[in-house]
């Protein structure tokens, strides 16, 4: 496989990104066992957060004050059992709703039972999540939620029906939320990654063909990294984006807009 041909005025990312303070503010993120949830969790921690993960490997830690709770994200009992836990516990600021999984299909052979457990964790899971940890939020006016989206909440893609749906959906649904509750002090936004070199796209980095395709469709010339989803949900997290409201932002080097 050819490497990435990159901006020449591209940084390294660790030179990427910006601090702020998030001292005292405990962040919920699903899935910070491995690749967008656990770069995201570690730059919260960074940046001074208390940060729990709901996943399902506990035996996963990361540095820093950082909590694992068990849960299985498909089963809405375990999810309420974990929530009950935490608010029992803890004040939540920021929830992260990172899971999510891609089972693929041509769809005129897509076992329903598969689609139905995308959605299930992509969807009812965000959910539930979302209606659980917001109420505090609520009462106390103020709070920050950061949805998971994807480039494929804007386009179809292929064979992956089930993801598109409900990608799509988490789109809508933080725009409807951010309606809601914007006004009463809590922030709802999402990020929309492109194409990230994580594990959920193994198989098309090693398509030579398709790696090559999808690396000069991208404007700034490489795949992403999970650390520049993790820029962005600190941006979000943060007091500077105390006026962005209701916003599926790409972050994908540019394809959308090729």
């Amino acid at each position: 496989m050819s490497a990435d041909v990159v901006n020449p005025a591209a940084k390294p990312a660790d030179e990427l990104g910006f601090s702020v303070d998030l001292t005292g503010r405990t962040a919920v993120v699903t899935g910070a066992s491995g690749g967008l949830g656990r770069a995201i969790a570690e730059l919260l921690l960074k940046n001074g957060a208390s940060v729990i993960g709901l996943q399902r490997r506990t035996d996963v830690g990361l540095e820093g004050d950082y909590t694992a709770v068990a849960v299985d994200l498909a089963d809405a009992a375990s999810i309420a059992g974990a929530v009950d836990g935490i608010l029992a516990e803890r004040e939540v600021h920021i929830l992260v709703n990172n899971a999510g999984i891609n089972i693929r299909h041509r769809f005129e052979e897509f076992p329903l039972d598969d689609f139905d457990r995308v959605m299930q964790v992509n969807l009812r899971a965000v959910v539930e999540l979302t209606q659980l940890f917001a109420r505090p939020m609520l009462e106390r006016g103020t709070g920050t939620i950061i949805n998971i989206a994807s480039m494929l909440s804007f386009t179809g893609g292929y064979t992956a029906a089930a993801y598109a749906t409900s990608k799509g959906a988490v789109g809508q649904l933080t725009k409807t939320l951010s309606n809601e509750w914007a006004a009463r002090g809590v922030r709802v936004n999402a990020i929309a990654p492109g194409f990230i070199d994580t594990e959920m796209n193994t198989a098309l980095r090693a398509d030579e063909v398709r790696d090559r395709q999808i690396r000069e469709r991208i404007p700034y010339g490489r795949w992403g990294r999970a650390d520049d989803i993790a820029g962005a949900a600190l941006f979000l997290a943060s007091p500077a984006a105390e006026y962005v409201h209701g916003v599926v932002l790409p972050v994908d080097g540019g394809y959308l807009g090729r």
